[in-house]
């Protein structure tokens, strides 16, 4: 098979401008470097090879403006052309718009669609909504979902609007809502999963998140909303954001979701299969926050694809 080329980059020096402050160094690098695989950038910040202001920094910091950011040279993908997305995929996500203002857009992602591009994905959310609203240069993603995962996803069209939605994240001013099937009937003892979570980078960056202690502070707090033969559809409340957060700690208390070939259970995975679902039952069901700036609140709730409302019209 041939490989793609590559070219060693230079050593770059970035100033830190006002639109760019406020974010996390490791999302700025993986912004900047990209095609790197992510466990090489969170080695190069663990190394001191990425400098700010000539300091070692750690992977949470979050820029000033005016910070003069080193990047090491890399050696990165030979950038092929910039292929735009079909005119079936932009159809597809102009009927996935739930809410739209000048601010910001909110889209109900379908499962199986990457958010952005990586080294084996070609196209992502993001790439393809740049594509469909070129008036907005600024266009970013204000958080991430798994590309497994369906259903509220925000984007900002304005570099001071992703400052705020990111502001309202850290401190816990968003309420997101997840509907999961899960494996077996839970306890009121498991409801609320209060576990550290740590992230394993492996081979091909590829990670695995587990329960560990010493990890990141992690809270999910869960909800039967119907039980079922042997399963449970519940609602997940995040109190935090961390990678597979809902998966692992769901996993983690027994009871796993449906369809995850990452943390699940092989014999349940087996029987929903049979009985007809092809994808992880996680889905984003709803947003809610106040955006400080106009005090406007933004509710949003995205329906369950045909997949997953038939699938449980099936399993009961």
């Amino acid at each position: 098979m041939n490989k793609s080329p590559t070219y060693r980059s230079k050593v770059r020096i970035s100033t830190i401008s006002r639109d760019e402050e406020g974010q996390r160094i490791d999302n700025f690098l993986i912004n900047q470097l990209k095609g790197v695989p992510r466990s090489h950038i969170y080695r190069l910040i663990r190394k001191g090879e990425v400098r700010v202001n000539k300091k070692r920094v750690d992977s949470a910091y979050r820029l000033m403006p005016d910070d003069k950011v080193r990047l090491p040279p890399v050696f990165l993908a030979e950038k092929g052309k910039v292929v735009p997305p079909s005119q079936q995929t932009i159809a597809l996500l102009k009927q996935h718009i739930l809410y739209e203002d000048e601010f910001l857009l909110i889209i109900n992602k379908p499962s199986g669609m990457s958010v952005h591009v990586g080294s084996t994905v070609r196209l992502g959310v993001i790439e393809a909504m740049r594509h469909l609203y070129p008036q907005y240069p600024q266009l970013e993603l204000a958080h991430r979902l798994d590309s497994e995962t369906s259903g509220c996803l925000i984007l900002a069209k304005r570099k001071r609007i992703l400052r705020e939605l990111h502001t309202l994240l850290r401190e816990g001013r968003m309420t997101k809502l997840y509907w999961a099937l899960t494996k077996g009937v839970w306890k009121k003892s498991e409801l609320k999963v209060d576990f550290p979570l740590h992230k394993d980078y492996q081979d091909g960056g590829k990670h695995v998140v587990r329960v560990r202690e010493g990890g990141k502070e992690a809270l999910t707090v869960f909800h039967p909303i119907k039980n079922f033969d042997g399963a449970s559809l519940v609602e997940a409340r995040l109190y935090t954001g961390r990678t597979h957060q809902i998966r692992v700690h769901a996993s983690h208390q027994g009871h796993p979701i449906a369809a995850d070939d990452r943390y699940g259970d092989t014999e349940f995975n087996k029987q929903v299969h049979k009985q007809g679902l092809r994808r992880l039952f996680l889905h984003a069901r709803s947003i809610d926050f106040i955006l400080p700036s106009e005090n406007r609140h933004i509710s949003v709730i995205a329906p369950l694809d045909v997949e997953l409302e038939s699938f449980i019209e099936r399993f009961k």
